[in-house]
């Protein structure tokens, strides 16, 4: 039997941390012949663009600069399946693909959307009564995943998110006049990475001083008088805002820093809301300000990557084929949390319809009552997620990437 496995969606530090468990544990079992990479996402189950991943990931070295290499080495994709019984072309070319390369398991790496591919892929299967199985191995950077303790690829992202805050906060206290920056951080309708920087309390940081999500109420009013409240205490003041927060209020202009495109599982393309904020503040307030987007940088900054983090995504990755193996199909692996000290995690697995096309929140039990910080219980959960760090191949001072030949991008 021959297997395959794909990446989907946004890139992150672990995805292919992820990818390499999948080899690995391909590797140790006898009954699997050539482990196929598929070329961006399911597009390349449709399309027949296939590699033999043994044949770029040659040695152990290779295997570890890949596992600690940002962003999907195999290429992603946002393509969204229609269901089978509406139009079944897609499924046809999948499973003509899977029969001509005797692909007999296809792991799938992904968020919430790649896992609604895994639903209708299985289900499809099925169907027309093929023991072909399908596995979701879970990532996003947004931690927003239902059923699992946290995705990989986010401690990664907080650590990151968490160690960039510090710098802004030594950056912005060196000049005598007041100012306000505002850092602007991913997330469309969860919080989880913003609400992370609660974790510089820890090293005796009180910054930053607001951190606002979208899971919380938030109007521009507010925000002008909680700024006024901070810069009453502070010179510098820093506030941390995700870039989906709600602005509930007929006046807003956010519109005017958004683009208002959508991708074609709906999903409008955010950022814009620091450069909003900071318009108002200078307006309103008149005092120095800056907005600071983090942007791309949050997903694949894998120079301070959570070693944490990267083991983990290698062992659900392992245990994804292991699931796979065992004649499961239409799951996905997740983590289910034992104890925050010491830290340990089991990995488990559940049906992926659980995750898929679904979200969830930052707990609002962890959001102040004026919904304009995050209380310090959040902090044991986030703490063991950004731990250890991993020995960084670095060549001419730089790190070193894992890269696909060029006549197989």
């Amino acid at each position: 039997m021959n297997i395959a496995v794909a990446q989907s969606g946004g890139p992150t530090c672990a995805i292919n941390a992820s990818l390499v468990g999948v080899f690995k544990q391909g590797l140790l079992t006898e009954d699997i012949d050539a482990i196929f990479g598929s070329i961006n996402g399911i597009e390349g189950m449709i399309n027949d663009e296939l590699i033999n991943l043994k044949s770029i990931i040659r040695t152990n070295e290779d295997m570890e600069l890949l596992r600690q290499t940002p962003s999907t080495m195999l290429g992603s994709c946002r393509y969204k399946l229609k269901d089978h019984e509406e139009d079944p072309t897609d499924y046809e070319k999948i499973l003509e693909t899977f029969t001509t390369h005797r692909i007999g398991i296809f792991i799938y790496i992904g968020g919430n959307d790649s896992m609604d591919t895994v639903v209708k892929l299985s289900a499809y299967l099925a169907h027309v009564g093929s023991d072909i199985r399908v596995i979701g191995v879970p990532k996003t950077i947004d931690n927003d995943l239902p059923v699992t303790d946290h995705t990989p690829g986010f401690g990664s992202a907080a650590k990151y998110v968490a160690a960039t805050s510090q710098e802004i906060i030594r950056d912005s206290s060196v000049y005598s006049i007041p100012s306000v920056t505002i850092i602007e951080i991913m997330g469309r309708h969860s919080g989880w990475l913003t609400a992370s920087t609660c974790i510089l309390r820890v090293n005796g940081e009180e910054a930053p001083h607001l951190i606002y999500l979208p899971e919380a109420d938030f109007s521009p009013e507010q925000f002008i008088e909680d700024v006024r409240k901070e810069m009453a205490k502070h010179k510098a003041v820093i506030a941390a805002v995700s870039e989906g927060i709600a602005l509930h209020t007929e006046n807003s202009d956010l519109e005017n820093f958004q683009s208002g495109a959508t991708d074609v599982f709906g999903h409008k393309y955010l950022s814009g809301v620091g450069k909003y904020l900071e318009r108002l503040v200078a307006d309103r307030i008149g005092c120095k300000v800056r907005s600071i987007e983090l942007n791309v940088m949050q997903r694949c900054s894998s120079h301070i990557c959570s070693r944490t983090d990267i083991d983990e995504a290698e062992r659900i990755g392992r245990h994804a084929l292991r699931a796979a193996l065992d004649g499961n199909t239409g799951k996905m692996m997740f983590f289910k949390r034992v104890s925050d000290v010491p830290y340990a995690v089991t990995i488990e697995m559940t049906d992926a319809a659980l995750a898929a096309n679904q979200e969830k929140m930052f707990p609002q039990k962890w959001i102040s009552p004026e919904q304009n910080q995050v209380t310090d219980a959040a902090i044991s959960y986030f703490l063991p997620l950004v731990q250890g760090e991993v020995d960084i191949c670095m060549k001419n001072g730089m790190p070193v990437h894992f890269h696909r030949p060029l006549q197989m991008r």
